[in-house]
């Protein structure tokens, strides 16, 4: 196991074995544009006890060079030509499970993030990150735990918090949806307005709203949209 040990006050932490002997961390940086990589590599080497042993551009070259230099870690894009980052990952982890692998990206979607996550990735961070917050990122893999950029786990935690800002259907207010089921049934504005004891005016405020929030085009779509989530309306 690696521990981190502060060489002086105000100094970076240097990678130590338990033994107390110090061991480089070893990194692979996977990006299909030279000058990333170029800045990338410049950069880590200001990261004390961070070692870059190798530069990739795409899912073969990745593979081939964690197969050579058999690396602690492998920085990755998640777009890379051809085979796709996440692709990469996998080959590298079947070929060499100590390996841990940091994906990097210029989007922060949740969906990419799990994806990620769930294939064995053991970090995340953004294109855009400070130099701090990628050296934290690493130096969190080397240590075999998770790490993912601030603006990522604001995301993946806003579920959880019910901060989640509603979409579609579940974003109509209760009067909208009990419109939307009117519309559903074929009732017109008129009988909308008098089953729910409201003016066609509003009935038609409310259905130009919600064609609007809802991406229609035509006044059948909200039919079709009422019909199919007829489920969640009741």
């Amino acid at each position: 196991m690696i521990r981190w040990l502060a060489r002086g006050a105000g100094s970076a932490k240097v990678p130590f074995t338990e033994k107390g002997l110090f061991c480089a961390v070893r990194v692979i940086i996977v990006d299909d544009h030279t000058l990333v990589r170029a800045g990338l590599s410049r950069l880590l080497q200001t990261f004390a006890g961070i070692d870059v042993v190798g530069e990739a551009s795409n899912a073969q070259q990745a593979l081939d060079m964690t197969s050579l230099h058999r690396p602690d870690l492998v920085l990755m894009d998640l777009s890379l030509p051809g085979r796709s980052g996440l692709d990469a990952m996998t080959d590298v982890l079947r070929a060499a499970p100590r390996t841990h692998v940091v994906m990097m990206s210029m989007h922060d979607d949740p969906v990419h993030v799990r994806d990620a996550l769930d294939r064995g990735a053991v970090g995340f961070v953004v294109k855009d990150a400070a130099p701090l917050e990628l050296e934290l990122a690493l130096r969190a893999a080397a240590a075999g735990q998770v790490f993912l950029s601030p603006q990522i786990s604001s995301k993946m935690i806003a579920p959880m918090l019910g901060r989640e800002k509603p979409v579609g259907i579940a974003a109509l207010s209760p009067r909208q949806r009990e419109i939307l089921r009117e519309i559903g049934r074929g009732q017109s504005n008129k009988e909308i307005a008098a089953d729910l004891g409201i003016s066609v005016k509003t009935v038609e405020t409310h259905r130009a709203r919600m064609m609007e929030s809802l991406g229609c085009r035509r006044a059948n779509d909200l039919v079709l949209l009422a019909a199919k989530h007829h489920n969640e309306l009741v």
